[in-house]
């Protein structure tokens, strides 16, 4: 869980600023692809008059899929922000992507914000992107609400949902309505607290609001004593009166599930059809009633840059700026950095300082987004999240601060990428526009990197699947306007050694004047380690001088990051430096770089075991092509874990090299008649067997 959202409150804050920052949400909004997240995003701003008409995702023409890319394939692509209200609260809104390719969209969004309504589909349930993000937001203990999504669809079935919350993602879903009508029959959900039925008419978006239906009566009373069993030990008056059998008001209950959602304890679950219209004013009121303002956030934690002392700062606009940048687009006038603001006032013109870099930034324009529209704004005080103009050497992750009271925040970690391309542009007097571009969009996207191959001199580019790397050449060829050739798909390999082995390496130079001189024992063995290398120094004594060990780890991560003959990363050993020698007048930090490559080379010669990534998938297919899916997939050395059977449509669940899976999409359609999908994510890094190594090795991939 990110350092962020521990320890207690420390300051007090004015009445005024409390009273705003209690009115205050910030949320995202985040599910599988599919399940209707945009959909829910663009009913909320029609519904708080955001907007006077609902743009329809499958129109192309949705509010917060303002990409080109994004109309034109009907998914989020990229996370957008907007601002609404309701009820005398302001809400901070991001929209995330639903595809595994992008999930860092979502990773940077949870970041910075204080709750989150996970949307389900109500037939699929939990699917596998549902698991992704709802593990994101664990890691940064953010409180949720659940929203069960196309309950009118065939098959929408809540209580399977409700299932699948619990077996899939292991929390305590605790219902908070009752669907009236079921399917295409759908008209309308009970509120199990207030006792009170929202229906709709067909086609209508106006809502009536009534008692129950009479023969749903028995049916209620039972939902509502489950929710209330549920909660009552999250408020001491309500369980009193639980447990004396006495009627608890609306608010008693109300205040259990809000406590319950704050400490991650349950989550309140409710239902609808987004694209009819259907609960969203109930989800809006939810998030009103059951997710975090700023104010029920702990205090923000971070460090000193020159101490290292652990720091807090209030969540108010009383104390010392702290803002944690957490996107950042490209534009031709000048990168747009979003921010969001944990304390004090951001103003337009401030200089602000990066302790990364430990250099003053200036605040030039400062805005409230909506979409891809801009809102100027003077200022921003603590809890906004805004996004500035003028930042030169800010980047995600970074922390802006106040000069005289810095503090240096969590960043954020991204995943290795899994895939690579080559690229080049069809006219060389395109390549300096195609670099520009590839600069731009590395600078919006951390999962995103180039790099030179040194032998051939061709441009790789490098992401998270083929999707990922698909909308970015796209978007340099439509946005940049740089046509460009691309290669084959290649795995993102890597390597590790098979056994321990003590090396030494001499690299001794006499040339008449002044020489080089190091020697150096090392022992090495493979390990799951964090950093390529895991070095230390065990010598007891002065056989390699202090100021030269640095050098010989240096040594050793250069060439572990070179990749010897195939020129695939090495990681996970371990190393220590045992003994060695040094020459008064030769030895240098050159020297004993040079000796530790030499040790590298000596360690890897053919003891080398090729590692390849491999993805966790999910299948889905009709029942009568399960049999077609399952051969293809055992062909690509899938090893399955899993099979579910829900509405006649397999579920087939496992892990998969994804050297084995480039086009995968066109042989599913084709094995099932165009009615089969799948999802895949990174999972591990694991050895290639010996006969498909030595075919990589032929080949020189």
């Amino acid at each position: 869980m990110s350092s962020a959202k521990t320890s207690p409150k420390t300051v007090k804050q004015s009445s005024a600023e409390e009273g705003r920052i209690r009115r205050l949400r910030n949320i995202g909004i985040m599910a599988h692809i599919d399940a209707g997240k945009t959909t829910v995003s663009e009913r909320i701003l029609f519904i708080t008059g955001r907007v006077h008409r609902t743009g329809e995702v499958h129109d192309g023409e949705a509010t917060m899929d303002y990409l080109a890319e994004e109309r034109a394939r009907g998914i989020t692509i990229t996370s957008a922000a907007t601002t609404c209200e309701w009820q005398d609260h302001k809400i901070n809104l991001i929209d995330t992507p639903g595809h595994v390719d992008f999930t860092m969209e979502v990773e940077r969004s949870l970041r910075v914000l204080d709750g989150a309504v996970g949307v389900f589909c109500g037939v699929a349930g939990v699917e596998a992107q549902s698991e992704t993000v709802w593990r994101q937001a664990d890691r940064y203990g953010v409180p949720r609400v659940a929203f069960v999504n196309k309950l009118d669809r065939i098959g929408a079935d809540l209580d399977h949902v409700l299932h699948t919350l619990k077996s899939r993602l292991g929390v305590t879903p605790v219902q908070m309505q009752l669907p009236v009508g079921k399917e295409k029959g759908f008209r309308g959900v009970i509120d199990l607290i207030d006792r009170k039925a929202y229906l709709w008419l067909e086609g209508a978006r106006d809502v009536s609001i009534t008692d129950p239906p009479a023969e749903l009566a028995d049916e209620v009373e039972a939902a509502r004593s489950r929710l209330i069993d549920m909660v009552a030990e999250f408020s001491g008056p309500l369980l009193e009166k639980y447990v004396e059998g006495e009627e608890a008001t609306s608010a008693e209950i109300k205040v259990a599930v809000g406590r319950g959602v704050l400490a991650h304890q349950i989550v309140p679950v409710f239902c609808g059809s987004a694209l009819k219209d259907k609960g969203i004013q109930n989800l809006l009121d939810a998030v009103i009633d059951y997710l975090p303002s700023p104010e029920d956030m702990p205090d923000v934690q971070g460090t000193d840059p020159d101490s290292g002392n652990q720091l807090q700062r209030a969540l108010t606009s009383d104390g010392p700026l702290s803002a944690l940048a957490f996107k950042t687009i490209a534009d031709q006038n000048g990168d747009l950095t979003f921010l969001r603001i944990y304390s004090g006032v951001l103003e337009q013109g401030a200089k602000v300082l990066n302790p990364r870099t430990r250099r003053k930034e200036r605040i030039g324009r400062i805005m409230r987004m909506h979409a891809n529209r801009r809102e100027p704004m003077d200022e921003a005080r603590a809890g906004a999240i805004v996004a500035v103009m003028g930042l030169k050497q800010t980047v995600t992750g970074d922390t802006l601060c106040d000069d005289n009271k810095p503090i240096l925040l969590e960043s954020m970690d991204f995943p290795d990428t899994v895939i690579s391309l080559s690229i080049e542009p069809k006219s060389s007097k395109n390549r300096e526009k195609l670099a520009d571009a590839l600069g731009r969009l590395t600078r919006e996207d951390p999962t995103f990197t180039t790099k030179t191959n040194e032998e051939t001199g061709q441009t790789l580019i490098e992401g998270m699947g083929e999707l990922h790397l698909e909308v970015i050449c796209n978007r340099i060829q439509k946005d940049y306007n740089v046509e460009v050739n691309i290669g084959k798909p290649r795995v993102a390999y890597r390597q590790t050694i098979r056994s321990a082995r003590e090396v030494e390496a001499r690299h001794i130079k006499q040339s008449g004047g002044h020489g080089q001189y190091a020697v150096i024992k090392v022992r090495f063995e493979p390990a799951e380690t964090e950093k390529p290398v895991d070095f230390t120094n065990v010598i007891r004594g002065g056989a390699v001088p202090r100021e030269y060990v640095s050098s010989v780890e240096a040594g050793l991560l250069l060439g572990a990051g070179g990749g010897a003959k195939l020129g695939f990363p090495f990681v996970n050993i371990k190393a220590e430096l045992f003994d060695g020698q040094a020459h008064d007048v030769d030895s240098s930090d050159m020297a004993f770089q040079a000796a530790a490559a030499l040790a590298f080379r000596k360690l890897v010669d053919g003891n080398v075991v090729l590692l390849e990534p491999i993805m966790r998938i999910e299948v889905t297919c009709p029942e009568e092509h399960v049999g077609d899916v399952i051969g293809d997939l055992n062909s690509r050395r899938v090893v399955i874990s899993d099979i579910d059977l829900a509405l006649n449509m397999r579920t087939i669940r496992g892990k998969v090299p994804i050297a084995e899976m480039f086009q995968y999409a066109t042989t599913l359609r084709g094995v099932t008649a165009g009615r089969g999908s799948f999802h895949m994510e990174p999972c591990e890094y694991a050895p290639v067997p010996e006969s498909i190594a030595k075919k990589i090795l032929e080949e020189g991939l």
